[in-house]
């Protein structure tokens, strides 16, 4: 392949100011992971099985109580 001259001959100033244009690029950050469920639902969702538990422990400890008194 035979070089072309360019049409334009590049001349850099020896003096003054030169100025570079700069193309943005995108920038990849790292991932931000979110929670699947917010830490009040956590906690509420706590609270409830510990009072499910608490419950069970009742009814386990008073077994008569839970047919009020119909046989």
């Amino acid at each position: 392949m035979p070089e072309t001259k360019p049409l334009m001959k590049e001349c850099l100033p020896k003096q003054g100011l030169t100025y570079h244009e700069d193309m943005p690029t995108v920038v990849l950050c790292k991932p931000k992971l979110l929670p699947l469920k917010s830490v009040s639902l956590e906690k509420m969702e706590k609270m409830q099985r510990e009072a499910q538990e608490l419950v069970k422990k009742q009814e386990l400890e008073n077994p008569e109580e839970e047919n009020f008194g119909i046989y």
